[in-house]
């Protein structure tokens, strides 16, 4: 699939609880050339999910046989379930659109591996570990278990720091969003010039 190189893919990647969700979802409302890469998933839907939209929901069985079958450009297994982003989809949204991905560090190394794809990638960080383990039990939506899981995976999280473009601090929502709406217009310029001179 040929690419349109000035559109731009945005990966957004955080430890659990630190806002990538409501990061992306301000950057769809902010701008209309962005759509969402809405990854498959063999979780099962919280109540306020809907199938198409939050993710594609499906069975653990459909799931391995799209792996077996290479459609995805990544996929991983979080929590006991597995999430992936099929090929497919990605090159329908990038010929006219900017596409914005909420994956993990996971999906980001597999992503990174293909050169035709122009990979921005941003890793959200909380401004410490007990405001991350605040935001957790306050947005009340796991058991004190996942909870748990999810505070102690942090350390192997921050760990790939390194494999992104920019870190940012999300420290007050606001200030975060502005720095991330700067990445965009400075990464969106490169690009379209970028494409002008391959032209």
């Amino acid at each position: 699939m040929k690419h349109d190189k000035k559109n731009i893919m945005v990966i957004l990647s955080s430890p659990s609880g630190v806002g990538k969700t409501t990061i992306t979802k301000k950057i769809q409302q902010k701008y209309q050339s962005f759509k969402l890469s809405v990854s498959h998933t063999t979780r099962t839907p919280r109540s306020n999910e809907v199938d198409g939209i939050d993710y594609h929901f499906i069975s653990s069985e459909e799931f391995k046989k799209l792996i077996k079958k290479n459609e995805f450009y990544e996929y991983a297994k979080i929590f006991d379930n597995f999430y992936g982003t099929l090929k497919k989809k990605v090159d329908e949204i990038i010929v006219s659109s900017d596409i914005i991905f909420d994956i993990d560090w996971q999906g980001t190394k597999q992503l990174s591996k293909f050169n035709n794809l122009n990979l921005i990638k941003i890793f959200l960080i909380p401004d410490s570990k007990d405001e991350l383990k605040k935001r957790l039990i306050n947005r009340n939506q796991n058991t004190s278990v996942e909870i748990k899981r999810r505070f102690d995976s942090f350390e192997e999280d921050v760990k790939h720091w390194n494999d992104y473009d920019y870190i940012i601090i999300n420290k007050n929502l606001e200030n975060c969003f502005k720095q991330i709406e700067n990445i965009i217009s400075l990464e969106k310029r490169k690009a379209f010039t970028t494409a002008q001179i391959i032209q």
